[in-house]
């Protein structure tokens, strides 16, 4: 069987070298008051490199929604979590190895402001500097200018039948799929 290559958008080839989806759950809706509990990350282009780790809580704090959303153990993450200044250096090593040292890397996320501030704070708090500097690529954004529909338009059920499992690494690759394909007009 002939394997199908992708032809990707002229004008976006030199940046796909350099995204990387990126998911998190977290404890709660801000990183000032709230725990960055795990992180999920996979390169786009082939052959998808995937990065997990969840976090020992810090604040402790946590909001029941949340808890609904994401079902982490937080007692269990409090043992058996990795400590975040080595998760976020465990990350940035990934990061290096799969993207590059000389490369920013450019986050991809699905909501991407939620995801980023919390991956942002914690790599300055607990790495002393974010490698993705300030590059980051919202999909629900690029999509509504790509597909110039409203912003109403672009929630995961309009786009796609992936329904999000809430486990970070999944739904990293679940991004990369949908992104995939919004760039091969594929939706």
């Amino acid at each position: 069987m002939k394997k199908t290559v992708k032809k990707w958008p002229r004008w976006l080839q030199a940046d796909l070298q350099r995204m990387v989806s990126v998911d998190v759950e977290t404890s709660g809706p801000n990183p000032a008051n709230y725990d960055l509990l795990s992180i999920g990350a996979c390169t786009i282009t082939e052959p998808g490199r995937t990065f997990y780790v969840e976090l020992q809580p810090v604040t402790g704090n946590t909001t029941q929604e949340a808890q609904q959303v994401h079902q982490l153990d937080i007692a269990r993450l409090s043992v058996e979590g990795t400590a975040p200044d080595v998760a976020m250096a465990m990350f940035a090593d990934w990061l290096i190895a799969n993207i590059g040292g000389e490369t920013t890397p450019l986050f991809v996320g699905f909501n991407a402001p939620f995801d980023w501030m919390f991956v942002c704070d914690y790599f300055q708090r607990y790495h002393g500097r974010n490698p993705f500097g300030h590059s980051a690529l919202d999909i629900k954004s690029f999509y509504m200018a790509y597909a110039k529909v409203p912003w109403s338009g672009t929630s995961m059920d309009k786009l796609s039948a992936i329904e999000l499992q809430h486990n970070a690494l999944q739904d990293a690759c679940d991004q990369a799929k949908l992104f995939e394909k919004i760039i091969s007009d594929e939706i």
